[in-house]
């Protein structure tokens, strides 16, 4: 039917049906937009398009286990990703695989000139490998986001606007010497001594500013801040550990390489083995030869206790009574020795205490008599004057004579001489 023969109340219906269709496909498509705008955002929020990012890059001896599009870590934390891996040119003997890749905002400022290194270590056991880089320790930032100025002369250096707000951006020396005179973040309050050191060109960031996109970067072969463009980016040096693959076929190599060593210590132990099993049987055998010998010998000892037994033989009855009484006696004569010895000492602990008495006694006459000892110094005197007495008497004179004996022959005198006649003999 056609919409002219349509009544004008279903026409009307009609065209309000199509507004309310229309407008509904409108935020349909409304909403269809947001949302695709909406996820495209989460999706550059979450991958950090929006985030400023410091590019780096590094050598590795190979490209194994790693991809573009990998996570860089620090710390744990994924703060990048690989961004270009390539083989070096065929003439380039000293690195072979150039890895490219970035680091998001604000995990670059972790990176610093001393200390900071790219790591390739192994992630799982198929192979696969990650990139790492480490905090920095010391130095300088690898890069600043400053309004960087370079090769400024002194003067220049003078009219700066709010000169102690600027720093320096290089290291400075003295004058033919190694010695550090300034070093970058340092205000510019030393001009003279730069002046004096030689220096007529230097370069300078202003710390009044901080940019969000990168200013400079860092060279560490004339160790001042570069300005930045899209062309360079900061070498971290690298440190690779072999994937788990490689250092499988290592392992294999060696075991391959051990194993004839295995076999011939497996066929040293099979003949250990065999020589063991052999010295058990024939022990088995010299046991059942000397189980009858071990029977006769366990009955020996059973009867040992028999008149008769062995004991008998090696000490006969007579031998054991006669040690018996020799024992017995042997007591005895201990025992009346010990009795004797104990009246012996009890004699002579008397005889000892009678001599006491008696020394006691004549000590205690002496100092009672005081002249006895001019008493008998005069006896003494007296009786040796009677014995000269009867020396010279007629009749015992005789009694007290000494035997002569024989006088040895006088000595004969020399002849004396004259000494004129002496001289002629």
């Amino acid at each position: 039917m056609a919409l002219q023969d349509l009544t004008p109340q279903l026409r009307t219906r009609l065209s309000r049906m199509e507004r309310a269709v229309g407008w509904f496909v409108l935020l349909a498509l409304g909403l269809l937009v947001f949302g695709f705008i909406y996820y495209i955002y989460a999706t550059a929020e979450r991958k950090g398009w929006f985030k400023t990012k410091a590019p780096y890059f590094t050598f590795t001896l190979n490209a194994t286990g790693l991809k573009v599009g990998d996570p860089v870590r620090l710390m744990g934390f994924d703060v990048g990703e690989i961004t270009e891996i390539t083989a070096m040119p065929a003439d380039q003997f000293a690195y072979n695989v150039y890895i490219e890749f970035h680091l998001k905002e604000p995990f670059y400022d972790y990176m610093w000139s001393e200390g900071s290194r790219a790591k390739v270590a192994a992630a799982d056991l198929l192979g696969k490998r990650v990139l790492e880089v480490s905090k920095g320790i010391g130095g300088y930032p690898t890069y600043i986001f400053h309004p960087l100025r370079a090769n400024l002369t002194l003067s220049e250096l003078r009219t700066l606007p709010d000169s102690p707000s600027w720093a320096l951006a290089q290291e400075l020396f003295e004058a033919g010497e190694t010695n550090l005179l300034a070093k970058p973040g340092w205000p510019l309050t030393n001009l003279n001594l730069i002046a004096q050191a030689g220096y007529t060109n230097i370069n300078v960031m202003d710390m009044r500013e901080r940019r969000r996109n990168i200013t400079g970067i860092w060279n560490d072969r004339d160790a001042r801040y570069e300005p930045y463009n899209q062309h360079t980016k900061y070498w971290l040096l690298s440190d690779e550990s072999p994937a788990v693959t490689e250092r499988l076929e290592t392992l294999v190599t060696q075991i391959e390489q051990a194993l004839p060593n295995i076999l011939n210590l497996t066929n040293q132990l099979t003949t250990v083995l065999s020589n063991s099993a052999n010295l058990t049987s024939n022990l088995n055998w010299v046991a059942l030869d000397a189980k009858p010998a071990v029977s006769n010998l366990a009955v020996a000892t059973a009867h040992l206790s028999e008149p008769g037994a062995l004991g008998e033989w090696l000490l006969p009855t007579n031998i054991n009574r006669q040690l018996e009484a020799t024992l017995t006696n042997a007591s005895l004569a201990l025992v009346s020795a010990n009795t004797n010895l104990s009246a012996l000492a009890e004699n002579l602990s008397r005889s000892l205490d009678h001599l006491s008495d008696l020394t006691s006694n004549l000590n205690a006459q002496v100092q009672l008599n005081t002249n006895i000892l001019s008493a008998l110094s005069e006896t003494i005197i007296h009786a040796d004057q009677f014995i000269q007495g009867l020396k010279h008497h007629w009749l015992l004179r005789s009694a007290f004579k000494t035997k002569s004996t024989n006088a040895p022959p006088a000595a004969l005198q020399p002849t004396l001489l004259s000494p004129k006649a002496a001289g002629t003999q």
